[in-house]
């Protein structure tokens, strides 16, 4: 049997609504996401203002998707040229 890790609740606001995000981060990490969350939120809503809430949380996560992509080939970009150079 797995041993059990300790979750931690931490609530947040997130456009306004507030969420209880349970994992195994600390409280700070989850406040910190959940301010990015927000802000991305509010980024594109501003710049499109009849977009719902459910349309307004897909771009996010879209956009959000984008940023990781671009980060993590950037990243393996990184460590193949740090590899060669080492070699």
């Amino acid at each position: 049997m797995l041993s059990e890790i300790e979750k931690k609740r931490t609530t947040v606001d997130i456009y306004g609504q507030q969420y209880v995000i349970v994992g195994t981060e600390s409280s700070g990490h989850v406040r910190l996401v959940s301010s990015l969350v927000d802000e991305k939120m509010r980024e594109i809503s501003s710049k499109n203002p009849s977009l719902d809430i459910s349309k307004l949380a897909v771009l996010t996560a879209v956009n959000t998707m984008n940023d990781y992509i671009k980060i993590k080939d950037r990243l393996e970009r990184l460590e193949a040229e740090l590899k060669r150079v080492k070699d």
